[in-house]
């Protein structure tokens, strides 16, 4: 089991940056798939960013692809989120998740394939 905690969230203006942190309890940090979701009032949890257990393979979604980048550290048990030109439309509660899925073939990117959530954290960009 794991728990995540985020942290990094707040008020920025249209074409400014944001960096999300999400710390993992556990010893088995590196055998999870990692990803970040977002989820704006009155829509589903949406896909963001994910990376695979060695990190060395990042996806993103296309709305967020060359403006966002997904990191993590197996040692430090921790995955980041850097948010760069950030615009209204990225407005939404961010949430760092854990999915035990995933393969050399298969990277998760729904929502039901992770298995733990951090409690959120909000992210506002003013126009």
């Amino acid at each position: 089991q794991v728990q995540l905690v985020e942290s990094g969230g707040g008020l920025v203006q249209a074409g400014g940056s944001l960096r999300l942190s999400c710390a993992a309890s556990g010893r088995t940090f590196s055998s999870y798939t990692m990803g970040w979701f977002r989820q704006a009032p009155g829509k589903e949890r949406e896909f963001v960013a994910v990376a695979k257990r060695s990190g060395g393979s990042t996806y993103y979604s296309d709305s967020v692809k060359g403006r966002f980048t997904i990191s993590r550290d197996n040692v430090k048990n921790t995955v980041d989120l850097q948010m760069n030109s950030l615009q209204p439309g990225d407005t939404a509660v961010y949430y760092c998740a854990a999915s035990q899925r995933g393969s050399s073939i298969y990277t998760p990117m729904g929502y039901k394939e992770y298995d733990y959530w951090g409690q959120g954290t909000q992210v506002t960009v003013s126009s």
